[in-house]
C-alpha cells in the first residue's frame, strides 16, 4: 500500500516520492533523450485530476539533445510561475501520434490545499460524487 504523506498532489511518475533534485530531473531527461522522445514543459494552477490540458511553457523541445538546455527551460518556467505546478512531459511519435510516455512534476506551490469530495444524492437513493480543488475558490492567478 502506498501512503501519500503530506496530502500532496499525485500525478505522473514519482508522485509519491519526495521532490526530485535537479540532478535526478536531468537523469530522467537523459532517459527521454536516449529513447528519442520530445520533451515539453507545462504549468497550471488548477491541478484537478481531469485537467489534463495544462498550459505549455514555450515550444516542445523536439530537436534538443542536451538535458542542460531542457533544465534552462524548466528553471525559466519555475521563475515565471513560482506558485504553480510545473511538469515535464515526454512524447513518443513511435506510433505516428504524439503519445505521452512520461510525465512528472518538477515544481509545486508551497501550500497544496488539496481537494474536497462532495456527495450528491439523487433520485432512488443514488449517489454520485464530485471532486473539487480547494484552490479554485480563489480567482485564477491568486490560487497559491
Amino acid at each position: 500500500m502506498m501512503t501519500n504523506y503530506g496530502n500532496r498532489l499525485t500525478q505522473g511518475q514519482f508522485s509519491y516520492l519526495p521532490d526530485l533534485t535537479d540532478d535526478q530531473i536531468k537523469a530522467q531527461l537523459r532517459w527521454a533523450i536516449s529513447h528519442g522522445w520530445a520533451v515539453s514543459v507545462e504549468y497550471t494552477d488548477d491541478p484537478h485530476p481531469r485537467n489534463t490540458y495544462w498550459d505549455m511553457f514555450g515550444l516542445p523541445m523536439f530537436d534538443l539533445k542536451d538535458p542542460a538546455g531542457m533544465m534552462m527551460e524548466i528553471d525559466e518556467c519555475r521563475k515565471t510561475f513560482p506558485n504553480h505546478y510545473v511538469r515535464v512531459m515526454a512524447f513518443s511519435s513511435e506510433r505516428g501520434v504524439e503519445s505521452p510516455t512520461m510525465s512528472f512534476i518538477v515544481n509545486r506551490p508551497a501550500n497544496e490545499p488539496g481537494f474536497k469530495l462532495t456527495r450528491i444524492e439523487g433520485p432512488g437513493r443514488t449517489q454520485s460524487y464530485s471532486i473539487t480543488a480547494y484552490a479554485i475558490d480563489s480567482p485564477e492567478g491568486e490560487r497559491y
